[in-house]
């Protein structure tokens, strides 16, 4: 499962990061440079991951084991990448993500406490060689992100140690692929976030 000719863009960071906003900057300033789009957001994208991830968010649903709640994430994945992700970058599509498979790692992985390697080798089983070409890390304090967003979901009502752990987890990995992501301070203001994203597009796309 090899994607061809297309690019493809993930946006992770914590809760309140601003990744929504940012994904909508990037988007309008790729059009600007001629390039077809495909916005995605993960769980989600699909019909059924989208039901996925109403389970995944729902507080109705605050007795779901962390090893279900990993196994869903990467079932919607499943979903996402061969209905969606695939086919578009082999049309030649920039694909934007709103999180991907370092959220996988981030949450279930460095704040659930699950091997890194099991996590790793069942992704691979999911998502083939479908890999982000550029990853943008929006780093913000907790405190600060959760105020942004508030905590009306499942995820975003975990523990303040929890979304500390998370937070970490993603510093790691971008640590370990310093190829493929940047890191951006997203407590700055919105425009400058903007034209930082900005820039490293026209180095990657322009």
């Amino acid at each position: 499962m090899n994607k061809k000719q297309g690019y493809f863009i993930t946006f992770e960071g914590t809760e309140g990061s601003g990744k929504s906003t940012q994904i909508q900057e990037a988007a309008a300033f790729l059009r600007s440079l001629g390039h077809r789009l495909l916005i995605l957001r993960e769980p989600g994208g699909t019909r059924i991951s989208e039901v996925i991830r109403e389970i995944l968010l729902s507080r109705r649903f605050n007795e779901l084991r962390p090893e279900a709640e990993l196994l869903l994430y990467l079932a919607a994945r499943s979903q996402i990448v061969h209905e969606k992700i695939l086919p578009a970058l082999h049309q030649g599509y920039v694909v934007i993500c709103d999180r991907y498979e370092d959220s996988t790692l981030a949450y279930q992985g460095y704040g659930r406490d699950f091997s890194l390697k099991m996590i790793d080798r069942i992704s691979r089983f999911v998502r083939g060689q479908v890999v982000p070409d550029r990853t943008f890390l929006l780093d913000i304090a907790p405190e600060i992100g959760l105020k942004r967003g508030g905590r009306s979901d499942r995820m975003e009502k975990q523990s303040m140690k929890f979304h500390r752990k998370v937070r970490q987890g993603f510093l790691k990995l971008a640590q370990k692929n310093r190829r493929r992501f940047v890191v951006i301070d997203s407590s700055q203001a919105r425009d400058k976030v903007s034209e930082i994203i900005r820039e490293r597009l026209q180095r990657d796309l322009g």
